[in-house]
Order: C-alpha cells, then sequence, then structure tokens
C-alpha cells in the first residue's frame, strides 16, 4: 500500500504513513493496516518495540480522510463511518494497550485521528514544529480516538478549553496536558530513530531527550480553570460571556465558531469519564454513542459541507451556543443499540464466491474484495474485477468458500446455477443469493441448499449501479438467523442497510412489495407533473409544495424524475438508467407471478406493470430510467 509504509527495521516494527500531500491524512485502509501490523508483530520475538513516523515535514497526522465519510453520508450511507470509526477505535485501544513500546515522532500538525495512532503510545516524541489539536467540535464531532480520555486527564480544566475552543498545542504544551512525552530537536530525530531500531530499546530517546520548552498553556492554566470549570456548556459560555479581558473574549470567539451539540456533549463526556473514574475503553465507548449517530443525527455532515466542500465557513448548526437541551445530550450519548464497538481482533477476510459479475455484481465483489475478503469470481463473459480472481465455472468459484453469493438474472439460472454449485460447496457455508428472482425459485433453491447441509439466505437488493458501486445499497433478508449473522459483515461492506424479513422467501417477497410501491408511485409523480405542466404550475413550485406535504414519496423527493428539479438523479442525465425500466417492469411482473399465485388483488400493481409493458415493448423504454415515464406522459394527451 503506497499510502502507508510497513515493514521490519532491525529490532523495529516499523510504520511510516505516507501522504504528504494529504497531511498524511488517514484513510480506512491505513487504519486496518496498522492494526494488522500491531497483531503480527504483538507475538514476535524479533519485534521488540514499534515505531511510527510520518513522511514530510508539515504534518505526523493531520485528521482522518472524512471526504469519504462526507459522501456516504449524504448518500445516506451512515454504515461506512460507524465502521470506519469502530475499526479505528478498535486500532488505537491496540496502541493504547501494546505489551510492548510504541515510539510516535509527532512533527508538523497532529491532529484528530492522528492523536488516536500518535498520542497512545508509551513514548511519544515531540519538536520545535509538533502542533497537536482535537479540533471535532468545530466539524460537528467531539474529540475522539480516545482523545477524550487524554482531555479528562489533563491537568485541570485543561481538557474542556482544549476541547471546547480546539487550540492548538506546541510542544511545551503537550507536553504539559499529557499528549506527548519527549521533547527531542527535530534534527537528532533520523538518528534517534536509528538508534532504537538496531538497538531494540528506547536508550538512544531517553538520552536525546531534553527539557521541554515553555508552556504556554500551563502560564494560563488558573485563567482556563475558572472559566472552564462550569457543569455545562451553559455555564461555560456564561462565565466567558462574564468576564472581559483578552483572554475570555478570545477563547468565547472559538467557542462561538463550534457546534453547540458537539461541545454540549464534549463536556458531559469529560465530566463522566472523571466522575465515574472510567478508563480508556470506556472513553471509547463514549465516543462511539456520539460519532455512531453524528451523521444521522449530529451536525457532522454540515461541518464537513462548510469546512471542507463548500468552505464557506458558515455553518448552520442544529442548536444555538446556549441552548442546548438535556434530552438532546441523552439522545447522542445513550448506549448504541446496532453493531456494538469491540476490541478483539477484527477477524480475518472470508473466502466468497461470487457467480454474476455484471453490471451489479462487479462492484458488489469489488468491494468485498477492497474489505480484504479472499473472492473467487465467475461470470459466462469475460470479466475482470479489481481484486477478485476468476475462476473456470461456478463449482470452482465455490469450492472450499465461506459463502458464495449469486447475483443473476432469473430464477430458472439461479437454479441451474445452484444446482452446479450446491455439490461442490463445504457443509455449514453460505449460499447468499443476491438476485431479484420469484419466490417460489428462491424457496426451491434454499430446501436444496439446506437439504444439502448448507445455510441458505435470499437477501436481493435496492439501490441500483450507483448504490453497488458506492457500497450504499439495501438488503432484503430471507433465511435463518444463524445464516443471517453470518453474512452481516459483507453486507455493512457492500450495503448501507439490511433487514432480516425472516424464513427462506421472504426477502424476495419484501423485493417485490417495495418495488411494486416503487413502480406505481414513480408513475404517479410522472403523472403529477405532466398534470401540473399543462395546468400552468411551475415545476419548482409544485417539488416545493409535494416534497414537503401529503404527497410526500421516495419517487418525488430522492429520485424526482423532473430534470433540474430536487436532488441530482437520472433525469439530469438524459434518463441515462440508475434503475432500468425493463428491470423495473421484471419486478412488476414477479410481484403480479406472487399476486396471482397467493390470491391478493393488485389492481395498481397490475395496471403498472402493463404501464411499463408498453413503454418498455411497444415504445422507447428500453435502455432508459424507469423515471422516463415523465417524458412519455408530457407528450401524450388523455386517453
Amino acid at each position: 500500500m503506497t499510502d502507508i509504509d510497513i515493514r521490519k527495521d532491525g529490532h523495529a516494527g516499523r510504520i511510516t504513513l505516507n501522504r504528504p500531500k494529504a497531511l498524511n491524512a488517514l484513510t480506512y485502509e491505513m487504519c486496518l493496516a496498522i492494526e494488522e501490523a500491531l497483531w503480527t508483530w504483538r507475538d514476535d520475538p524479533t519485534v521488540k518495540l514499534v515505531l511510527i513516523d510520518a513522511e514530510g515535514n508539515k504534518a505526523f497526522c493531520a485528521g482522518g480522510d472524512i471526504a469519504e465519510m462526507y459522501a456516504t453520508g449524504t448518500a445516506g450511507n451512515f454504515g461506512y463511518g460507524q465502521r470506519f470509526w469502530r475499526d479505528e477505535y478498535r486500532m488505537n485501544a491496540l496502541i493504547a494497550e501494546y505489551p510492548k513500546s510504541v515510539v510516535s515522532f509527532l512533527q508538523g500538525f497532529t491532529m484528530g485521528g492522528g492523536v488516536g495512532v500518535g498520542c497512545h503510545g508509551s513514548h511519544r516524541v515531540v519538536g520545535d514544529s509538533s502542533r497537536i489539536a482535537m479540533p471535532e467540535c468545530g466539524i460537528g464531532l467531539i474529540p475522539d480516538v480516545g482523545g477524550s480520555y487524554l482531555l479528562a486527564h489533563a491537568p485541570g480544566r485543561l481538557g474542556e478549553y482544549l476541547g471546547l475552543t480546539t487550540d492548538r498545542m506546541g510542544p511545551g504544551d503537550a507536553i504539559h496536558a499529557g499528549f506527548a512525552d519527549l521533547y527531542v530537536p527535530e534534527e537528532s530525530w533520523a538518528g534517534v530513530k536509528a538508534a532504537i531500531c538496531a538497538e531494540g530499546n528506547v536508550a538512544a530517546l531517553n538520552e536525546a531527550a531534553q527539557p521541554a520548552p515553555d508552556a504556554r498553556l500551563a502560564a494560563m492554566q488558573p485563567r482556563i480553570d475558572a472559566l472552564f470549570g462550569g457543569q455545562s456548556l451553559g455555564d461555560i459560555v456564561n462565565a466567558l460571556k462574564g468576564d472581559t479581558d483578552e483572554f475570555a473574549a478570545d477563547a468565547l470567539a472559538r467557542v462561538s465558531r463550534n457546534a453547540p451539540l458537539s461541545m454540549a456533549c464534549t463536556v458531559e463526556i469529560l465530566h463522566r469519564l472523571r466522575r465515574e473514574q472510567l478508563d480508556i475503553r470506556d472513553a471509547f465507548d463514549l465516543e462511539y454513542r456520539f460519532t455512531s449517530r453524528a451523521m444521522e443525527h449530529g451536525d457532522f455532515i454540515e461541518g464537513i459541507r462548510a469546512a471542507i466542500i463548500d468552505k464557506d465557513k458558515s455553518p448552520h448548526w442544529s442548536h444555538d451556543l446556549g441552548g442546548v437541551p438535556a434530552d438532546a445530550i441523552d439522545t447522542m450519548l445513550r448506549p448504541v443499540t446496532g453493531e456494538k464497538l469491540t476490541f478483539e481482533r477484527k477477524a480475518q477476510g472470508m473466502k466468497i464466491g461470487f457467480i454474476g459479475l455484471g453490471n451489479m455484481g462487479a462492484p458488489m465483489a469489488a468491494n468485498l474484495a477492497k474489505a480484504g475478503h479472499e473472492v473467487i469470481g465467475y461470470d459466462m463473459a469475460t470479466v475482470t474485477v479489481n481484486g477478485v480472481s476468476n475462476a473456470r465455472n461456478g463449482a470452482e468459484a465455490a469450492s472450499d468458500a465461506d459463502v458464495v453469493i449469486t447475483m443473476l438474472p432469473n430464477g430458472s439460472i439461479l437454479r441451474a446455477v445452484a444446482a452446479e454449485v450446491i455439490p461442490a460447496m463445504k457443509n455449514g457455508a453460505v449460499l447468499l443469493d443476491c438476485s431479484t428472482v420469484d419466490v417460489e425459485s428462491a424457496r426451491a433453491v434454499a430446501a436444496d441448499a439446506d437439504a444439502a447441509g448448507l445455510l441458505p439466505l435470499d437477501a436481493p437488493v435496492s439501490g441500483g449501479i450507483g448504490g453497488a458501486a458506492a457500497g450504499t445499497l439495501t438488503f432484503m433478508v430471507g433465511g435463518s438467523k444463524e445464516a443471517y449473522q453470518i453474512a452481516l459483515p459483507l453486507f455493512e461492506t457492500m450495503g448501507q442497510k439490511s433487514v432480516h424479513c425472516g424464513p427462506s422467501g421472504n426477502g424476495q417477497a419484501a423485493k417485490i412489495c417495495n418495488n411494486m410501491i416503487l413502480g406505481v408511485t414513480m408513475i404517479a409523480t410522472c403523472e403529477a407533473f405532466a398534470l401540473a405542466d399543462k395546468l400552468g404550475l411551475d415545476r419548482q413550485a409544485m417539488f416545493d409544495v409535494v416534497s414537503t406535504s401529503s404527497g410526500y414519496s421516495w419517487s418525488m423527493n430522492a429520485y424526482c424524475p423532473a430534470p433540474g428539479i430536487g436532488p441530482k438523479s437520472p433525469a439530469d442525465n438524459d434518463y441515462k438508467p440508475g434503475f432500468a425500466a425493463e428491470l423495473m417492469l421484471k419486478d412488476l411482473r414477479l410481484s403480479q407471478q406472487a399476486a396471482e399465485a397467493s390470491d391478493a388483488d393488485t389492481p395498481l400493481g397490475k395496471a403498472a406493470t402493463d404501464l411499463y409493458r408498453r413503454f418498455v415493448e411497444e415504445e422507447d423504454g428500453t435502455g432508459r430510467d424507469f423515471s422516463a415515464m415523465l417524458p412519455r406522459f408530457e407528450k401524450r394527451g388523455r386517453e
């Protein structure tokens, strides 16, 4: 991996962050690589210590790579950020609890995620260029990556000051606050690194250390303690407003820029850590309670927009500086109900057979490979997928796999592929079908797999080609709870959400019911826009009314069929398909097949099926997005 250089050097394990142009910002893949290296070296007798440094002179690590979190969060994929934070915190905790010396050299900026990598080891080295900070409240987060634990143990109320103002620490300040241990002039670092690697101990480091420069914050400690000693953010803000000296005015100006909800929760977390004498794992747990909700319920998306995306520096926070209610803090810090933060070693990747590498299957398989799984793929066409090795046939792809995933066009092909791969699969493996097929075929294949000692799941997806590429799919899953739990990490890698719908076949049932609703509502939305046109109603005005009133729907609000209206959609790209009209027709036909088999009356589903049949088979709908029904209705009069 070019972003990080991991190797042995003498008696040391060396980790060098290698993204100097990005100020060595930490990516998800870098987090996983650091963790795996630490576990590998933990029981290696030839590795006496670990040395962590970075290329370039501007930064050790200026934070996490939050651009991907913003992109996935704005797409509604909150799972990516949650997974990033869980895995990052687990890696941070491993550094903090590591049984061998961990030496870090913190030149330039060390902020946010950089603190998690560089400030929990046993020997944290700073030089004259070092500038360390926890700036998270400025972007709608809280001081995390274990930073809350360091802040809670800083002298007096220095933790509140640093967390709320996001002030930067020089080398003396960092040592005073407990974020660093040793000051070594930076011109000595190269020689010191060479010596400790060669000797396998920190003797040379201790010999090179010099008295730390004066700590600006130490001199300010009495004022900090007096002004930041309140029990809540409101108390601290009132104290700052009530004081007129230059220090209070500067601190108030700094605080006023940051997210009130984040700062209120920061104060609460620091107080809990001190009051209850909690350890660093407890600190990570409290941090994750907040960060796991930060995109959906907090100010993180808005904070990143203002600071990084639009760069207008004018965020619209959800609360006023003095008006964060207690229930908002409680909401952000209540125990997590979904997947929880754990500190055990991350499970090694699964061996996955992936059959069907088309427009949907190929990006899904690529995302699994990127996450560290061994993926062996097979498709009738010759397909190359990054990170995926190719098998000669389906049985070869399925052989010895922990999970076999299929993404196929229809039920008859699924049955044929299942007949080939089920005998080749090992006992207890999961057969995970992500195709959209008829319920009868899904249940027949599940019965065959179950009889062969396998764990079948039918898990059709929603989200289209874009969702497959971005890892934001939704999975509707039928099958046993045991199989679902095994496959859950794969759903989290390929998508943003999975719902266990019950026994085999229920995933397909949920998908066709969902898409019957989608087909009907898209037709109604397109009809309404065409009617509005003929009535002389401006499309934007119609959208503004309907999207905020009783006509609200996903078809209108998230996938508007009118070009230039609402969020960007295929309508803005000449209706090039995100979800093709012929695929909608396929799903609607499946819904009517199921309705007939179960004696269900679905007149609107039947009508939608007929309209999409005409659109695809008799008109110009083939190869167009299913929302291209709008230009169809625009050209037609009343029948």
